[in-house]
């Protein structure tokens, strides 16, 4: 980072990209709180700013000096806008900087939270969401979820009033185009939420795929559950929820040829403990696939197994159903979950 002596023209802080900024901020802070800092940041923007950060050299102290002074007026401002507002932060920013500067960084805090909006919400435990989505409207509720990563949403959707729970992964899966009165809504809860206005636009989100990818990620029981009570309301989005989903239960759908790839790459440990609670019909179908001295190792390691957690069995099936995955991506194997059981192989 060097003046622009070609141009004649002094170098200044807003001349500068949003990463040599960035990495100007890291190396002015003490590496404590540098450290502490990058931990929030995505792995590609700490490449990118640790990249920057090697190439600064002589910077001018006015330049740093702009740097720190931008960043504490975007710090400063969101406080008082969550305080306040935009009005009043603007007045206050305006006492501190000057009229000029202050709309410079109210602007900065507009765009920032209209690009972003849902970005505040990602932070944000499920206790946390829960508590501030229990009074919405389950087609509110459904919106929000269906905008964060399944894992967060999964766990969300553990926490939620049993009344309300499989209304809303329905909603989440017949989601479409989202009207102008529902968006008003969601603009409402993310504002009392973090205290900053969303205004990005919604198309098409949620449906019976973002659904699948959420089931997968709760446990057993309350996966069944929900698919059962959506089968009840409308059995066509449960069917096809399914198809997107895959249960440890569908192996006994997968071919011989291709559970006997799988056992190949399964650890079995895994294997015994992922059939301690499995029915008859999905046991006789991976014993016959073994060797006759591999299974009966395997039905006494059952017999003679002792109380293993929940948890633990579910981990084991859901380590096997990874590993399918992987095979199916590859090529290697065909699961037959994308259309109906009847499909024909030849």
């Amino acid at each position: 980072m060097k003046t622009n002596q070609q141009s004649g023209k002094e170098l200044r802080a807003s001349d500068i990209s949003g990463i040599q900024k960035a990495a100007l901020l890291m190396i002015a802070l003490n590496v404590e709180t540098a450290s502490q800092v990058l931990k929030f940041l995505d792995p590609a923007d700490i490449e990118l700013i640790s990249a920057e950060i090697t190439r600064v050299k002589n910077t001018p102290s006015h330049i740093v000096d702009g740097v720190m002074l931008d960043f504490y007026g975007m710090v400063t401002a969101r406080e008082y806008v969550l305080e306040g507002g935009l009005d009043y932060a603007q007045a206050v920013l305006e006492k501190s900087f000057g009229l000029p500067k202050a709309m410079e960084i109210i602007e900065k805090v507009k765009n920032l939270t209209t690009v972003k909006g849902f970005d505040v919400l990602k932070k944000a435990d499920s206790t946390q969401l829960v508590n501030f989505l229990n009074k919405e409207h389950p087609q509110t509720i459904a919106l929000i979820l269906s905008h964060l990563n399944p894992e967060q949403t999964a766990n969300a959707i553990k926490e939620l009033p049993d009344n309300i729970r499989s209304d809303v992964a329905y909603r989440i899966a017949t989601l479409g185009k989202v009207s102008p009165q529902t968006l008003k809504q969601i603009e409402k809860v993310v504002d009392e939420m973090a205290g900053f206005s969303m205004s990005q636009s919604i198309s098409k989100v949620g449906g019976t795929k973002s659904l699948a990818a959420i089931l997968n990620k709760t446990n057993v029981n309350m996966g069944k559950e929900i698919l059962d009570q959506i089968e009840q309301k409308d059995p066509d989005v449960a069917m096809e929820i399914k198809r997107l989903m895959f249960l440890f239960e569908d192996i006994v759908k997968i071919q011989d040829k291709d559970i006997q790839r799988l056992l190949k790459e399964v650890d079995r440990k895994d294997i015994a403990l992922a059939l301690k609670v499995a029915d008859e019909k999905l046991r006789d179908k991976i014993f016959g696939n073994m060797s006759e001295r591999a299974a009966d190792l395997l039905k006494e390691e059952l017999q003679y197994m002792g109380m293993v957690k929940l948890k633990e069995v579910e981990g084991a099936q859901a380590r096997i159903i990874d590993i399918l995955k992987n095979l199916e991506e590859s090529g290697e194997i065909s699961l037959n979950l994308r259309g109906s059981q009847e499909e024909v192989y030849v």
